[in-house]
């Protein structure tokens, strides 16, 4: 195969390496602070799972309405049906939480531009990923699982790594290769994160 060939069918890949490696260094230490403030890698009580869930009840809800704002119509369709918010409803009411179902507050991240709607998705679909670790855990240590009190963390199961290599191709087109949407994607990213601490720190400490 020719050189020139051989490296337009290697780009999308080397795209999405870049891209994503990007967006994972630029927000490693905001990652590494929200796993040590849930410290899902530890022993849960209900208690604490519950304040957790409610905590991402809350945020999604609000988040998901900001994103769909900035998203185009082409991509309504292939956002909703990403949705995750309903899973953490459906395990507070499981676990008889009052107002499971309430509007949350809102939590504004300031998407601005397709860019940065997938630099702050890069967060969200990132801990779908981590759900899956998460999800024996729960089973094991308090009897949840998908269905009984543990479907945010189970998400959509076996799809769930189609799921993520589908964000990747797609998150490597939208956001492309120009610095000003690298730079507006790594702020989203960012801020998705300082959100989302903002928003369990008070809840779990």
């Amino acid at each position: 195969m020719p050189m020139k060939e051989l490296l337009a069918t290697q780009s999308p890949a080397t795209s999405e390496d870049r891209i994503l490696g990007d967006l994972r260094s630029a927000t490693r230490s905001h990652h590494d602070r929200i796993e040590r403030l849930l410290a899902l890698d530890q022993p849960l009580t209900l208690r604490r799972y519950a304040a957790i869930m409610v905590g991402f009840n809350a945020f999604l809800g609000a988040w998901e309405r900001e994103l769909r704002t900035a998203l185009p119509p082409r991509l309504s369709d292939w956002f909703d049906a990403r949705s995750r918010v309903r899973f953490a409803q459906d395990d507070l009411a499981y676990l008889g939480i009052p107002g499971a179902h309430a509007s949350p507050p809102a939590t504004r991240i300031g998407v601005d531009g397709l860019p940065a709607a997938f630099g702050s998705m890069y967060v969200i679909e990132g801990s779908a990923l981590g759900g899956q670790v998460i999800a024996p855990q729960l089973k094991r240590d308090l009897g949840l699982e998908a269905g009984r009190g543990a479907s945010y963390f189970n998400g959509f199961g076996l799809h769930t790594g189609a799921m993520w290599r589908d964000f990747r191709q797609r998150a490597a087109s939208e956001i492309g290769g120009q610095p000003v949407d690298l730079h507006a994607a790594r702020r989203a990213a960012s801020n998705t994160f300082e959100a989302l601490i903002a928003r369990f720190e008070p809840l779990v400490a």
